[in-house]
């Protein structure tokens, strides 16, 4: 069954392989304000190459705020991979094989593939800010490809938090 995460509560785990060899595990990071995760649709989505090559753009700004990214998806690692290099995304760490369980417990919505280039059951795009306590901060999950936060204007957000110390909202589920 499908699960939300609420804000200010323990965020679910997140294990993934990592493009470069290595794993990565959420509850290993220690930003100094946030790890921030994005999850992509994959190799097939030409908005995911956008958005993610966007946040290349604004990789260092993010990192001087304190904010530490990571991209993951469904893909496989032949499939991430390719992403990675051909978006130009590096140094941003690139997770893959992220699991069906795993997208429910963040709440993440499937689709099935209805062309060629989509290949399998694949995460519809999320943005969540996890705080280095482990609780989650924020999470924007989208059901299409074509809604998804800016990411300028949450960076530009990021000092107001920090100086205000701006609590996580959503708190209550409905």
């Amino acid at each position: 069954m499908p699960t939300t995460p609420m804000p200010d509560q323990t965020a679910p785990d997140l294990d993934v392989k990592l493009i470069i060899g290595t794993e990565w595990k959420l509850k290993d990071q220690s930003p100094d304000a946030f790890t921030q995760i994005i999850v992509y649709r994959g190799l097939h989505c030409p908005i995911c190459k956008q958005y993610l090559s966007k946040m290349r753009e604004l990789y260092d700004e993010f990192l001087s705020k304190g904010i530490e990214t990571i991209h993951v998806s469904m893909d496989s690692e032949e499939r991430a991979r390719q992403a990675h290099e051909d978006w130009s995304l590096d140094p941003i760490p690139m997770g893959y094989g992220l699991t069906e369980e795993q997208a429910r417990d963040w709440g993440l919505y499937l689709s099935e593939p209805i062309q060629d280039s989509e290949k399998g059951t694949f995460a519809e795009p999320a943005v969540f800010w996890v705080r280095p306590d482990g609780r989650l901060y924020l999470a924007n999950i989208s059901s299409a490809p074509f809604a998804r936060p800016d990411l300028e204007a949450l960076l530009g957000r990021v000092d107001m938090i920090k100086e205000k110390e701006y609590p996580a909202r959503g708190r209550k589920a409905a």
